[in-house]
């Protein structure tokens, strides 16, 4: 059987030493935010072994929230990448001893470059804190290692400082949900800040009438496009009026008996709830959940709104489903 005193061990060891870190935020950390938000260059993340891989996972959040970030290998640098390092990027070093001989190598480069140094260290007295234009304390009790050798406490640390980085960047520069979505188009979190651009029925797939249009054309046009609804547009343009729904079509039946004499404008309901383009896929579908409604409206921005499409509720449930 698994030893799962040992397991809880590991993970009290390893939240303790991100706990330990909440103490620390100080003017450092603050100033290594501004150095990371002033950067006109790249921010790049180097570091050997277990911190290198925390290294690629802190260059990749940050990339993904707005900051232009890349892993380099630091043994890779001295033979002969050093080039990729300019005078106005900023580099973050990751080495709990601070003494990595291969990210100490670098230091003299940097300096010369004028680069900005930004180091996460256990040890604020080593080499590489002491060259640093910020050094960030990552410092922890004891590593979850049974023989405290292992890094497993620190490089949690040192992940959870990058964390810290790049959430307070991302807001610090305004980033916002549609900046996520731009840079995320791919996979289930792609497919959940879609726009509803992408999914809506466009064009001769969207249903639609004018308002003179006779009861049977309304009926005929909600029935091939297979929606359950219609938009009602202008006669002379397509500004959006109003939609008939299934809804709309049962309720005049049986309040007037026979319909088929009637227009699409003597049916529709006004008003109808409609989003932008660019609305998140996620955002519409919240709206038809709590509105109780199958089909929104999609439309131009600007007064009077004109269509531009029709998104169902069945396109949003299937783009969950991915």
């Amino acid at each position: 059987m698994a030893d799962r005193a040992l397991a809880r061990k590991v993970l009290e060891t390893e939240a303790a030493a991100i706990l330990a870190l909440v103490e620390r935020l100080d003017d450092r950390f603050d100033g290594a935010v501004q150095l990371l938000r002033q950067c006109k260059g790249r921010v790049i993340v180097t570091g050997m072994g277990k911190s290198g891989l925390i290294c690629r996972k802190i260059a990749a959040t940050l990339t993904s929230t707005g900051t232009a970030a890349f892993f380099l290998h630091p043994a890779e640098a001295i033979h002969g990448d050093l080039g990729v390092i300019q005078t106005d990027d900023v580099v973050i070093a990751l080495s709990y001893s601070g003494e990595t001989a291969e990210l100490v190598h670098l230091l003299e480069t940097i300096r010369r470059l004028g680069a900005k140094l930004v180091a996460v260290t256990g040890d604020p007295r080593s080499s590489l804190a002491q060259a640093a234009d910020v050094a960030l304390d990552c410092s922890v009790a004891e590593e979850a290692c049974p023989m405290n050798l292992a890094p497993t406490a620190s490089t949690t640390a040192a992940l959870a400082i990058g964390d810290a980085l790049a959430m307070t960047l991302l807001v610090e520069k305004g980033f916002r949900q549609e900046d996520f979505a731009n840079l995320h188009p791919g996979g289930k979190l792609g497919k959940r800040l879609m726009r509803v651009e992408t999914l809506m029925h466009a064009g001769k797939d969207c249903p639609v009438v004018r308002t003179d249009a006779r009861m049977r054309d309304v009926i005929y046009e909600m029935s091939s496009k297979k929606l359950g609804m219609t938009c009602v547009v202008d006669c002379d343009d397509q500004t959006l009026l109003g939609i008939i729904t299934d809804g709309d079509l049962r309720r005049r039946m049986e309040r007037d008996g026979e319909i088929l004499g009637l227009t699409a404008g003597d049916v529709m309901s006004h008003s109808p709830v409609s989003v932008g383009r660019t609305t998140l896929a996620a955002e519409a579908l919240n709206i038809m959940e709590q509105r109780k409604i199958t089909s929104i409206v999609v439309a131009e921005n600007g007064t009077p709104a004109r269509l531009a499409g029709v998104v169902h509720l069945h396109d949003l449930w299937r783009m969950e489903m991915f």
